[in-house]
This record gives C-alpha cells, sequence and structure tokens, in this order.
C-alpha cells in the first residue's frame, strides 16, 4: 500500500478573500487583558486614597460600666496638623449585637498628634462592650 501526504488546499485568488493568519490577531487578547488590568489597579487605588486607612488611626482606651442607655467610650485617635476627624461609634450587647451608634467629630491638638476623647453613646439596651468603627476626615 502506497502513503500519500496530503497537500494544502488552492484556492482560487481573489475569490474567498484574503487568509487570515493566526498570529496577527495574537496581541489584541494581550492588550484587552493588560488594559483591564491597569484600570483595576487604578480605580482600585482610587477607592483606597478614598476610603482606606489614612492619617486617622482609632484605639481603643476602655469604656464605662454601662447603663442600659448608655456607654461612654474613652478612645484615643491620630490626627494630622489642623485636622479633624468623623468617628463612628457602636455599642454591643453580650451576644455582639449593636445596641446603639453615634459618629462623633473629633479635632485635632494644636500642632497636630493624637486625641483623646471620651464620648456617651446612647443605647437601646444593656451594652457590653464599645467600638470605633473607623474615622475618617470629618468636620
Amino acid at each position: 500500500m502506497s502513503e500519500t501526504h496530503a497537500t494544502a488546499p488552492v484556492f482560487p485568488a481573489g475569490r474567498y478573500g484574503r487568509r487570515r493568519e493566526g498570529s496577527r490577531r495574537r496581541w489584541l487578547p494581550i492588550l484587552v487583558t493588560v488594559l483591564f488590568g491597569i484600570g483595576v489597579v487604578a480605580l482600585s487605588l482610587q477607592y483606597y486614597n478614598k476610603f482606606g486607612e489614612g492619617d486617622y488611626d482609632p484605639q481603643i482606651i476602655g469604656w464605662s460600666d454601662p447603663t442600659p442607655t448608655e456607654l461612654v467610650i474613652q478612645f484615643r485617635v491620630l490626627l494630622p496638623d489642623d485636622g479633624s476627624a468623623s468617628c463612628m461609634l457602636r455599642a454591643r450587647d453580650y451576644d455582639g449585637f449593636e445596641v446603639g451608634r453615634r459618629e462623633v467629630v473629633v479635632q485635632a491638638p494644636p500642632g497636630g498628634g493624637s486625641a483623646e476623647v471620651s464620648e456617651s453613646v446612647p443605647t437601646t439596651a444593656q451594652a457590653s462592650v464599645g467600638d470605633v468603627m473607623g474615622c475618617r476626615a470629618g468636620g
């Protein structure tokens, strides 16, 4: 039995259009992927600068003995020069459920640095723990 080799078909010139080469458009998916990656990184940086950690670093010092209607939270926050921070305070009960929330504005001491604050959070039930959920630029 003889062996035959297959050859590529020959088409009449101009009848079926130009034949595509597989390697010519290989750069397009790579370019789209790179541009998409750059966009994701830029968007992530923009949201981090807007909502991420900044100059404000709250730390819980403690809280008072809670009553059924309030919890006094003592905390320290690092502030930039001549800045202010808007901090969200939260009171939770023994089961971890939120029973009170309050937003407070903290002014920077002269020259910046950390400010120690003691603020009352009204509660709907007996609280057991206080949190500073975060601070951001505010005023």
